[in-house]
């Protein structure tokens, strides 16, 4: 199949007042739901807007508090998501919208004043088919604060535009996205067979069409983490596992930063084995001792970046940091080992359930 050169084509740009709809996910979002909505629909853009919620099967408060939101204001499209994958829910939003341009939003963020506005004045000046800013990270506790920190750092989650960059231009992927709807028909949608990711992928199907996706600084969104050490554990490693799935299926268009956590894991399972053997007195010398430098540079690391500005305030925040940091990196590197050998599956995040094998958003 030809491939147009990455790109070289121009998005089309609607008039100004063509409208926006606004697509989220939603799935036990009871605690975020009205925030996320709220600040939704207080983005002011020239023409209507409309903000379409794919609700999953719920076993909190969550649909109750939609539908409330939903009678309360006619901008506010509600469309049953049974399958609660977030790719199934967002096709599913996406076309029972109507406007040109798409804004997804997850319920777990809130869009700062003046995003949308941003984001369709960079839309019109790229001619990009894609547009995404900033995940500034934010939490109401010590360990959700301590999760945020690990986001926002370069350490945290390998340096990301989206999550430190500072410079303006083409980018592999966008956090969330602003999407030209004709765009996002050509390249038929999101993956509904990829459960996490799905952001990633489309954005390389919008790249291999010969589209920009642009990364834009002045754009931020606030996403609250997961609140939990088990959350956020159970979050990483479904992450990770379907990382591993993408390498399975599109290899070296993969960015090395996401090799990082499974090399850790293995150089932490090689360190473990040969110090068993150390100690067993079968294996000595320079080279067996030279396996451990791997883990103890890693240590160096998490220690330096929870000592420094980005760990915190107190020896409490930094302590929860440096728990963080690994807590993330170990379940992610796990996940990827084990899906790049057997494929992600049926890998699912649980992280927003107890006990219940639901992919969440």
């Amino acid at each position: 199949m030809h491939l147009a050169t990455p790109g070289r084509r121009d998005a089309p740009v609607p008039p100004d007042d063509a409208g926006v709809s606004f697509v989220m996910p939603v799935l036990n979002e009871q605690r975020y739901l009205r925030r996320a909505v709220a600040s939704t629909l207080a983005q002011e853009v020239p023409g209507p807007v409309e903000l379409v919620l794919a609700l999953g099967p719920s076993t909190d408060a969550t649909d109750v508090i939609a539908r409330e939101i939903a009678a309360a204001d006619s901008r506010v499209v509600l469309v049953d998501n049974p399958a609660a994958d977030i790719p199934v829910g967002l096709n599913l939003a996406i076309r029972a919208s109507r406007y040109p341009t798409i804004v997804r939003v997850d319920a777990h963020s809130e869009l700062v004043p003046g995003y949308t506005r941003r984001a369709l004045a960079t839309l019109a000046r790229t001619r990009a088919a894609n547009v995404g800013g900033v995940m500034r990270a934010d939490g109401r506790t010590p360990f959700q604060r301590a999760v945020a920190r690990a986001y926002n750092s370069r350490a945290g989650l390998g340096g990301g535009a989206y999550h430190s960059g500072t410079e303006e231009g083409a980018a592999e992927s966008a956090y969330l996205g602003v999407f030209r709807r004709a765009v996002l028909e050509e390249v038929g949608g999101f993956d509904e067979s990829i459960r996490r990711g799905e952001d990633w992928e489309l954005n390389l199907r919008i790249r291999r069409a010969g589209y920009r996706v642009w990364f834009d600084p002045t754009l931020s969104v606030v996403y609250w983490p997961r609140e939990s050490w088990s959350r956020l554990v159970r979050q990483f490693r479904a992450t990770g596992a379907w990382r591993g799935e993408l390498v399975r299926r599109y290899g070296r268009r993969n960015s090395l930063r996401f090799f990082a956590p499974p090399a850790l894991v293995i150089a932490a399972v090689v360190s473990l084995i040969v110090g068993a053997l150390q100690i067993a007195g079968v294996a000595r010398g320079r080279t067996a001792s030279a396996t451990h430098v791997p883990v103890a540079a890693y240590a160096v690391l998490v220690g330096a970046v929870a000592s420094g500005r980005g760990g915190g305030r107190g020896w409490r925040d930094r302590l929860w940091t440096a728990a963080v940091l690994p807590s993330m990196h170990v379940p992610w590197g796990v996940g990827f080992l084990w899906a790049l050998v057997r494929g992600a599956r049926d890998t699912v995040d649980t992280s927003r359930l107890s006990g219940r094998n639901t992919p969440l958003p």
